[in-house]
């Protein structure tokens, strides 16, 4: 089994304004200009960074996503952004589609936190599947493309609907999925939760946490196409015309916690479904992009993760050899440890070898 190949340390630094944004890191993408972006599951903003050093990213920038998206509910309500991906000017991001279960609190009684934990809910900005064009680092509403003077680069999201949206109609009576997404089970119970994105040319991959069927974690494929100004659909691309396509792959029993293009394979960051610490790992599907839908896959484990004791969740993943200059992978981690928390400010992610 591969061990820990942590090359070296960066160092994260965000405004003293921001600060706390440092420790909620769940999605991360850098682009070709160097910067990085980031995603919080606390939020309904992206962070981003500017490579300042080899080794440090500093100049935080905030956007709002209602800026340019319009969300379903309030901006002061989280999206729950779980993972970002970037292709021909677009900045995309996904929420988690998750419901979620109430925690109990140390100031409650016992009877009161058995209350909370059997109250269920969702909020709406959470089923954000988003793209917004991206131009010399600067996130627009819309514009000219760069490179093709006949196309225009606009924000569009996919259409809500009472389910969440589009995605949510079309899973609801899926012979897999449905039944977690009927009976409303939390993403932390194995429930339905998406927390890995990557895109190829018109093909989105999307990564699910949950649900894991008997050790089998699912990647749905799906793509997408204007329907009006600012709002996306489902084309049909499946068996019998469906909508999406579904891949099963065998991660140990783990779930997925983000995606990674790295030519025509995909790299998956694999963790625990439920809300416990385990291994994390990472695995690469070879030539993933022109996988069949409804086999069973066996990516390769190429690298181990480590994870804390109740901390130092690795969530995000993106590709950093254009930097270091060899094949190399920055993950960010969710709940840091304390060690990795320089001055009040920044935080450290790792760059791990990935060859």
């Amino acid at each position: 089994m591969p061990n820990s190949q942590i090359i070296k340390q960066v160092i994260l630094t965000f405004t003293e304004s921001f600060r706390e944004y440092r420790t909620d890191i769940s999605g991360v993408m850098l682009t070709p200009d160097k910067h990085l972006w980031l995603g919080s599951d606390e939020t309904s903003t992206l962070e981003r960074l500017t490579l300042s050093e080899e080794n440090k990213f500093a100049e935080h920038q905030q956007y709002k996503v209602s800026d340019f998206l319009k969300l379903p509910a309030s901006e002061d309500e989280e999206i729950d952004i779980e993972g970002l991906a970037y292709t021909d000017y677009y900045l995309w991001l996904v929420g988690s589609h998750s419901y979620k279960r109430k925690k109990p609190k140390p100031d409650k009684s016992d009877q009161k936190n058995v209350s909370r934990l059997a109250k269920i809910e969702t909020e709406p900005n959470r089923y954000i599947l988003g793209r917004i064009p991206l131009i010399d680092g600067k996130l627009v509403s819309a514009c000219q493309h760069p490179q093709d003077a006949n196309l225009q680069l606009t924000s569009a999201k996919l259409e809500i609907t009472k389910q969440g949206n589009l995605l949510m109609s079309a899973l609801v009576n899926d012979p897999h999925l449905g039944a977690f997404i009927q009976a409303a089970i939390p993403g932390k119970d194995n429930g339905f939760d998406i927390e890995g994105l990557a895109i190829y040319q018109n093909k989105i991959f999307l990564g699910l946490r949950g649900p894991v069927l008997r050790g089998w974690a699912i990647v749905l494929e799906i793509e997408l196409q204007n329907s009006s100004p600012g709002l996306l659909k489902l084309m049909p691309i499946g068996e019998a015309k469906k909508e999406y396509k579904k891949h099963f792959l065998w991660l140990n029993g783990l779930g997925i916690r983000d995606l990674c293009l790295d030519g025509e394979d995909l790299l998956i960051l694999a963790g625990p479904t439920m809300d416990l610490d385990g291994p994390v790992q990472v695995y690469r599907w070879q030539n993933g992009l022109k996988s069949s839908e409804n086999l069973l896959n066996y990516p390769q484990l190429v690298q181990e993760i480590p994870y804390g004791n109740r901390n130092d969740h690795a969530e995000g993943m993106t590709l950093f050899q254009d930097i270091l200059g060899v094949p190399s992978l920055l993950v960010v981690y969710d709940s840091p440890a304390e060690t990795r928390l320089i001055d009040d400010r920044s935080v450290t992610a790792d760059i791990f070898s990935l060859s």
